[in-house]
């Protein structure tokens, strides 16, 4: 680590405990506002994240309030382990605890869902940018393979939940825009009456970029309903239509770097500019699902979710125009038992299957300037993914909380082709089930000091982006890359939970690694290539140095930091001819550090400052090109006045304070060493928001 910035973060840290140590002006017991008990959903039941046996992170709606809302990655970041990159506007890649070897666009290895929807489809892909982040209230990252409960992944899951049950009725409505054309709009209602809630949000992004070809926009609209038709009973449905656009400016080498970081891709000898090619990804998506969460008896609780989505995706690119169409429906449902509780013991058990369904049907064309040209490939692939799952918890003496979970796993694919071969019949591709157990326990050993440990098996299906790449060819031969998972952990807190640190340490071995490789004329296929070592370690800090109050110029100030080490290398890993064992695992930096300092003061004012380091990044397999550590700064202001129960927000902020010279996410293993996607220098943004 950069010896200069870990010496500047210990003094600046040093100042913040020193203003923290003077006495604010005594305030009034009934004048604090008390914190909420931070809670998790994740493990079918909620409980407090203080005695989760499993590395979790939760953005609530004030830490999410806190960051920019026109993309998830900074967000995302504030949590260790975690990895989001966008390349361009609109263009999200995502990994937990690993490498993007396997994205080059979108998440993949990643189990996401949307208020029980998986919005993860049978074939492993993840259209995560079709989400607008303004209208999420709240996120929650289970970190390390957990199939257990989620099905097939290595590298964990993620959990969005757009409404906030706490929320009462409101209407809201913001305006924001920035530098480089950026321009955000959003409007939501909440109407709570009796034993109804709905929901309703839309809004519209448009953004320039600051790159040639770069510009994006999305219009979205999202409805929810949710009828209390028992006292522990409720059916929910849940409704999104995205509509996204956003062009790919490509990537430069290190000379057009240097010489002109805001220019698209720029022709070869042998192929034509991004420009040139009007290069763009267009994605409209329709998503749609009924959930009823019912309370059966006494003890007894069944989940039951039906879905169902439809996505036309279209890529113009420099060699050719891909289209997709693609519809997934299926169903999730789990039981849970929870038996008598006594004063030294109480248990609950949770049984329950998800199955889904993906028929794609992939078509690539000739491209001239973006518009389609001749057939070259047509294929169909009805991709089919169930499992069914069980998990037992049991807390005894108060003390010791253990669980024991497991899941059988089955994937398979088929396909045929329609052009040129004109097949009539399906080839089918059936992998073996697989078993992902999970034990983990945690223990109390004082009431605010909890230790944890568990041991998971990973496992994660090629997807069908993967089958069926960019080079046309159906590739049957590649198989499922899989691991285990080891980790121990600690969480300590303070009386009045205003403090919480939480540490861990894993060790995560993966064989058959799934890797993305290109051809000359820049196709991509993927192959099983060896393994990886990751062992690592993550920590997150939080405190309320100054508690919250209303007295004083300092009502309230806040300090967080997220740390994260990563020591991941190739273990027997050949490719292409090549042995590039014991280097480092590509994309991956080796140290991220995110710290953030919030500052409440009078008349409803507010200061947020975060700062992240980010060590160098190898950029090939060979490990002979890196990306330069970076350090951004970015700070944010707002002022908050209140009329009656109308409430009126203004902001101001700004990112990149330090101009630093970096890429938000690298073209890794690039063909002609195009590496580098530039990001923004310093830029600006400013925001209005109006609650009714």
């Amino acid at each position: 680590m950069n010896k200069h910035l870990l010496f500047t973060s210990v003094i600046s840290f040093s100042s913040i405990i020193a203003v923290a140590q003077q006495k604010p002006a005594p305030v009034k017991t009934d004048s604090v506002k008390q914190l909420q008990t931070v809670t998790v959903k994740g493990y079918l039941s909620e409980q407090p994240v203080l005695s989760v046996p499993a590395s979790v992170s939760v953005l609530g709606a004030q830490q999410l309030k806190l960051q920019p809302d026109n993309s998830f990655v900074t967000a995302l970041n504030t949590i260790p382990g975690i990895r989001a990159e966008e390349r361009s506007p609109g263009s999200y890649r995502l990994s937990i605890r690993g490498s993007l070897l396997r994205s080059p666009f979108g998440v993949r290895d990643v189990k996401v869902y949307f208020d029980e929807i998986p919005l993860t489809d049978a074939g492993g892909n993840t259209y995560l940018n079709a989400i607008d982040v303004s209208n999420v209230r709240h996120i929650e990252i289970l970190k390390g393979p957990d199939g257990s409960l989620f099905g097939a992944n290595s590298g964990g899951v993620a959990l969005l939940s757009p409404v906030n049950r706490l929320d009462s009725s409101y209407l809201s409505a913001g305006i924001n825009g920035g530098s480089y054309g950026l321009f955000h709009q959003k409007v939501s209602l909440q109407k709570s009456s009796g034993n109804n809630r709905f929901n309703f949000n839309q809004s519209y992004q448009h953004y320039d970029g600051y790159r040639q070809n770069s510009r994006m926009y999305r219009t979205y609209l999202q409805a929810g309903d949710a009828y209390q038709y028992a006292p522990k009973s409720e059916l929910r449905a849940t409704a999104l239509y995205s509509d996204l656009d956003y062009q790919t400016p490509g990537g430069l080498n290190f000379a057009q770097l240097q010489a002109n970081p805001r220019a698209a891709r720029l022709a070869t000898a042998t192929l034509p500019s991004a420009i040139d090619q009007r290069i763009r990804i267009n994605t409209k998506m329709l998503l749609g699902g009924l959930v009823n969460d019912a309370q059966l008896a006494d003890g007894v609780r069944n989940v039951l979710t039906v879905f169902g989505n439809h996505v036309d995706f279209a890529n113009p690119f420099i060699t050719n125009y891909e289209e997709r169409n693609e519809n997934t429906y299926g169903l999730r449902t789990y039981f849970g038992f929870a038996g008598k509780t006594s004063e030294n013991f109480s248990g609950k058990l949770n049984v329950g299957m998800e199955w889904q369904q993906t028929n794609s049907l992939i078509s690539n064309f000739n491209t001239n300037k973006g518009v389609k040209a001749d057939t070259q490939r047509v294929d169909k692939i009805n991709t089919n993914q169930h499992f069914f799952f069980a998990r037992y918890a049991a807390d005894i003496y108060k003390r010791l909380h253990a669980e024991a979970a497991v899941s059988l796993n089955y994937y398979r694919y088929k396909f045929r082709n329609s052009f040129p071969l004109k097949e009539n019949d399906f080839n089918d591709r059936d992998f073996s089930a697989q078993v992902m157990p999970r034990l983990a326990l945690s223990y109390q050993i004082t009431n605010d000091f909890i230790w944890r440990a568990s041991v998971s098996r990973g496992y994660s299906t090629p997807t069908t982006a993967e089958v069926r790449p960019t080079n046309n060819i159906v590739n049957t031969g590649l198989q499922a890359q899989y691991g285990w998972n080891y980790e121990t952990g600690f969480r300590l807190r303070n009386k009045d939970e205003s403090m919480l640190l939480d540490a861990s340490v894993f060790y995560y071995r993966i064989s058959n690694a799934i890797v993305r490789q290109l051809n000359p004329d820049e196709t991509e296929y993927y192959t099983n290539a060896g393994g990886t070592k990751q062992p690592g370690m993550e920590l997150s800090f939080t405190d309320w140095l100054i508690r919250r109050n209303n007295v004083g110029f300092i009502r309230g100030l806040q300090f967080n930091t997220a740390v994260s080490v990563s020591r991941f290398n190739f273990k027997d890993y050949n490719v292409a001819g090549n042995n590039y064992s014991g280097n480092r695992l590509t994309g991956v930096p080796r140290e991220v550090i995110v710290s953030s300092i919030q500052v409440l003061l009078p008349q409803s004012l507010s200061l947020f400052v975060q700062h992240n380091y980010t060590s160098k990044i190898p950029l090939n397999d060979a490990n002979t090109v890196y990306a330069n550590k970076y350090n951004l700064l970015q700070a944010n202001a707002s002022w908050a006045h209140r009329v009656g129960r109308s409430r009126l927000e203004v902001y101001f902020g700004a990112d990149n304070l330090l101009n630093e010279k970096y890429s938000l996410g690298n073209d890794l293993n690039a063909v002609g060493n195009r590496y580098y996607n530039p990001a923004p220098p310093r830029n600006y943004y400013a925001g209005v928001g109006v609650e009714l």
